[in-house]
């Protein structure tokens, strides 16, 4: 593999177990391997418009997709008065609770997060303000289009390569995060590479 460090972006909603795994897995190689990554959130509530009288998405992920497009907009009330370098810690701070914490308490999550990651708690408020759906929105119009149509979250761009997944559990560490990192790195590589697939049998392990 080339020794330059790679341009790499990831796009996240808060919400998602998987996204989740797949952040931890790149966090890990991005401090192995010398890297920065830049993060943006995404809403999956949006991705799914058009579901919202579907009474059985509803039941299943209506509530929750709702919380991660609130949680979306904290993060982007952040980025506005922080900067871009919060995201990824804010990030950290809400998933740790959700996911390996198991917790739903989403205003109390929202709270705690802030002031773990030094930020002023008023930043709370944004998780109601619609004034930050237009930002949440522009950038999952962006990460479908450069990853492609019929796709959720994680979504990675390598050098301006991007792609959904890798889907993983529990998140690769030590060697094996680093040898998946190469071969998502080389397929990146490859202009005419669109699709690996196989069917999940595991649900998300943290």
């Amino acid at each position: 593999m080339s020794d330059a460090k790679p341009h790499v972006e990831f796009w996240f909603d808060p919400i998602c177990p998987w996204c989740w795994m797949t952040s931890r897995w790149a966090t890990e190689v991005a401090a192995a391997r010398g890297f920065e990554i830049e993060w943006h959130p995404i809403s999956l509530k949006v991705i799914n418009e058009g579901h919202d009288e579907n009474s059985e998405y509803l039941e299943s992920h209506g509530e929750r997709h709702r919380q991660g497009h609130r949680m979306g907009r904290v993060v982007e009330a952040a980025r506005i008065a922080q900067g871009e370098g919060v995201v990824g810690a804010l990030y950290t701070e809400f998933g740790t609770r959700i996911h390996p914490g198991g917790r739903d308490d989403f205003d109390a999550i929202i709270a705690e997060s802030l002031a773990a990651a030094g930020l002023p708690a008023e930043l709370a408020a944004a998780a109601d303000d619609e004034a930050g759906d237009a930002q949440l929105r522009e950038n999952t119009r962006h990460a479908l289009e450069i990853a492609g149509p019929d796709v959720g979250v994680p979504i990675i761009s390598i050098d301006g390569v991007a792609f959904f997944g890798p889907v993983v559990t529990p998140a690769p560490t030590g060697e094996t995060a680093l040898r998946l990192w190469d071969g998502i790195h080389a397929a990146a590589s490859v202009p005419g590479f669109y699709e690996l697939k196989r069917g999940r049998t595991v649900g998300p392990q943290f």
